[in-house]
């Protein structure tokens, strides 16, 4: 009866421990998007102006932009590593654009997937090949897309401007259904995202790579290729996003993408991806997202708070996100 009667209580105490970790586990992934649906709750009723239509439009096209660089970001942070040139890489992005649109549309959106997919192959080259440390690595091409936008803007003096006629403008400038064309390219590249990451071997073998680089060489899995692609795909996405901006602005100007990194970085952890890699899902980056462009937003709805305090709660907001994830990692192990 006794042995009985321990049985059952281990069993007991089992089924807690795991109840306890799968809502540990179960908060680190959703987390962000039940905190975005009560902040835009709680904003639609405080503030007039929040839930209308043009509000939500302008929220939505601003999130655009940063959403398609955290996409990548959320990659390459899955895997292990970081990428912190992705913010001048996005401002070379649209001053390619802006100078590749004069032989045509179709050159204007080459030239810059082109250069910075580049980049992206150059940094998974060095961290894939070379072993460098990823924080290092893609700081030097931080400074380094950064010179090449200021040389080909005489230190940035000249901002190149995008005809309004132009196929590539329309397209950035362009709606569908109320929404703004780039808001839809980015829905669908988030839709392709979730089904790399979750349904093809690549997606599963950055996953294995972020968890464990040494366990998943001695399962045979192509690291080092794997490692290029998810730069590549981080160059890429953020060439595509520098492009898509330019032609919403129909320019392309050389002071964006200052700090873009960090809000793509911020983005992508406030999504449940670790810092530490082999966890993370697509769909929480775009709630991270989202997120940070309500909170900027509401903060704008106040009116009466000076525009860096966004800054101070985004950085506020981050730190919680990344204790409050430290604890359920630990919970949820």
């Amino acid at each position: 009866m006794t042995a009985v009667t321990e049985t059952e209580a281990t069993s007991v105490a089992t089924n807690r421990t795991t109840g306890r970790e799968r809502l540990a586990g179960l908060a680190q992934r959703r987390g962000s998007v039940v905190v975005l649906a009560l902040l835009v709750i709680i904003a639609s009723f405080s503030f007039d102006r929040f839930a209308t239509v043009g509000n939500v439009q302008n929220i939505a096209i601003q999130s655009s932009f940063l959403a398609i660089v955290a996409l990548g970001m959320t990659f390459v942070i899955i895997s292990g590593g970081i990428d912190l040139s992705v913010g001048s890489v996005f401002a070379l992005g649209g001053v390619l654009t802006a100078y590749g649109i004069q032989w045509g549309s179709v050159v204007g959106l080459l030239l810059p997937l082109v250069g910075c997919g580049l980049i992206g192959l150059l940094n998974g080259a060095l961290v894939a090949y070379g072993r460098m440390a990823p924080f290092i690595v893609t700081l030097a091409t931080l400074l380094g897309a950064r010179g090449l936008v200021l040389a080909t803007t005489d230190e940035g003096s000249t901002t190149r401007l995008m005809s309004r006629d132009a196929l590539l403008t329309k397209l950035g400038q362009g709606t569908f259904l109320g929404l703004g064309i780039p808001v839809w390219i980015t829905l669908v590249l988030f839709a392709v995202g979730v089904v790399v990451l979750q349904r093809t071997g690549f997606g599963h073998s950055i996953l294995a790579v972020g968890g464990s680089r040494e366990a998943a060489t001695l399962m045979g899995l192509p690291v080092v290729r794997n490692t290029m692609l998810v730069y590549l795909i981080s160059g890429l996405t953020a060439g595509l996003a520098g492009a898509l901006a330019a032609a919403y602005s129909a320019s392309g100007v050389t002071i964006v993408g200052e700090g873009l990194e960090l809000d793509a970085i911020a983005a992508v952890v406030i999504g449940g991806t670790l810092l530490t890699g082999g966890a993370g899902t697509v769909g929480g980056t775009l709630a991270g997202v989202l997120l940070l462009r309500v909170i900027q937003n509401v903060i704008n709805q106040v009116g009466t708070l000076n525009a860096n305090y966004q800054t101070v709660v985004s950085g506020a907001f981050l730190a919680v996100v990344v204790a409050v994830q430290a604890y359920l990692s630990r919970a949820s192990r």
